[in-house]
């Protein structure tokens, strides 16, 4: 996922005055800022020299004119504003301290740079906290208004009193008001940066947890299944070879058979793909060659299939069903001791149902057992183990389906898979899988 978060006290975070880092916007801001005091400046030293020059001071205020020009532009290329929401450094307010004096030199020397405190209003009210930037606004005022009072001719005009004062409140308040919505502002984007953070985490943790429980269902379903079966024809070919050699090689013959599937399964897992039994073939004709492999000696598995198909199902449901078929399987062959075993594919308008039914020893399920287990028959009072049953019923629930165990001791075992149909696929009844394969024998 592409990150496009900014980090914290990155340029979005830059106010005014930062430098080329800013945006867009803010570099506007600054052009202006710029612009309208060396517009104010100009000004203020032309009416001096149209008004207020007199004798010997004129060179000193022409000097405190420069001076004053060149602090304010050695401070933005030197000692630039801070990052909004930092606090300013020794440099800006030394600085600010500079050129404030200066210009308060000039007003005694020359009423007419009153109106330069406008940028300087500006620094002082974006770098400083507000605790210290009000007073201040307060003391560039006062100058202003004092000054103006001096230089005034005739009666006073109160605008030389108000209009200041009015102009500074506002421009206080707007700042304040600004300042504190930024810090607001910043506050909630550092918080919705840590919850994305936070939420990223818990997804790759729940991500982690559903891919290693896919893991354990496909290796329990899969490698495990086929391991289990080449042991046990790998052992009953050893009791039998001095004996019944021929009978000892089908059996190796057969456990070579299964080291293939399982490969081929192995194979398709790494690149999670479909079982290696639905690659070209329906889910009907799938289940009826899995009964079909694993009948044998002692176990005789049948398939039935009850009703048509009335729509290709999606892969993810063929290859669960077939799994759960599987692992029902795997259960029957290790625990349950039967002779007689049937899969039940029920095609419905609705939902598409598997049955997995024996005639073995059967078991108790009604002790609640953890969520990651499974009884065993064979185990003892008290123990469990596998992972067979969790495993099908995870698969169920990712369908959209449940599965349901019945049982009691000695009268054998049916689980059933129901996955319900989208109403989508229910309505096209013209679709369907192709010819539908004989029941096992």
């Amino acid at each position: 996922m592409e990150n496009t978060e900014a980090p914290p006290g990155g340029r979005e975070a830059e106010g005014p005055g930062t430098g080329s880092g800013g945006s867009p916007d803010e570099r506007r801001l600054l052009v202006v800022v710029h612009a309208a005091f060396l517009l104010l400046l100009g000004s203020s030293f032309a009416r001096f020299l149209t008004r207020d020059q007199g004798g010997s001071r004129t060179a000193w205020v022409a000097g405190l004119f420069a001076v004053f020009a060149l602090l304010y532009g050695l401070g933005h290329l030197l000692a630039p504003p801070p990052r909004a929401g930092t606090p300013p450094g020794a440099r800006h307010l030394a600085w600010l301290a500079s050129v404030s004096a200066v210009w308060a030199a000039l007003l005694a020397l020359a009423p007419s740079a009153t109106w330069c405190a406008m940028p300087l209003l500006f620094a002082g009210l974006y770098a400083l906290p507000p605790r210290i930037a009000v007073p201040l606004a307060g003391v560039l005022t006062a100058l202003v208004v004092v000054c103006e009072v001096r230089a005034a001719e005739g009666p006073l005009n109160p605008n030389m009193v108000v209009a200041p004062i009015a102009v500074a409140a506002v421009a206080t308040a707007v700042f304040v008001h600004l300042q504190r919505q930024g810090a607001r502002q910043r506050a909630l984007i550092d918080d919705l940066v840590r919850t994305r953070r936070d939420l990223a985490a818990t997804e790759r943790r729940a991500g982690v947890l559903a891919e290693r429980q896919r893991l354990s269902a496909e290796i329990h379903d899969t490698l495990a299944q086929g391991l289990s079966s080449q042991r046990m024809l790998l052992q009953a070919a050893q009791r039998v070879w001095p004996t019944d050699p021929e009978t000892a090689r089908a059996h190796v013959r057969e456990a070579a058979d299964v080291t293939a599937r399982s490969l081929a399964e192995a194979r398709r897992f790494v690149h999670d793909l479909a079982p290696a039994d639905l690659a070209g073939r329906s889910l009907p004709a799938a289940l009826a060659a899995l009964a079909e492999r694993e009948s044998g000696p002692g176990l005789t598995v049948g398939f039935h299939l009850v009703g048509d198909l009335p729509v290709p199902l999606p892969e993810r449901t063929d290859a669960a069903l077939l799994r759960i078929a599987q692992g029902a399987l795997a259960n029957v062959r290790e625990h349950a001791a039967a002779t007689r075993a049937a899969l039940t594919l029920t095609c419905l308008d609705e939902q598409i149902s598997l049955d997995v039914a024996d005639n073995g020893r059967g078991f108790d399920p009604a002790p609640a057992l953890p969520a990651t287990t499974v009884a065993s028959p064979t185990a003892a009072p008290g123990r469990t183990r596998g992972h067979g049953l969790p495993a099908m019923r995870i698969r169920a629930r990712q369908s959209g389906g449940t599965l349901t165990v019945e049982s009691a001791p000695g009268e054998g075992t049916v689980v059933t898979a129901a996955i319900p149909l989208a109403p989508a696929e229910a309505a096209r009844a013209d679709t369907a899988y192709g010819p539908t394969p004989e029941p096992a024998a």
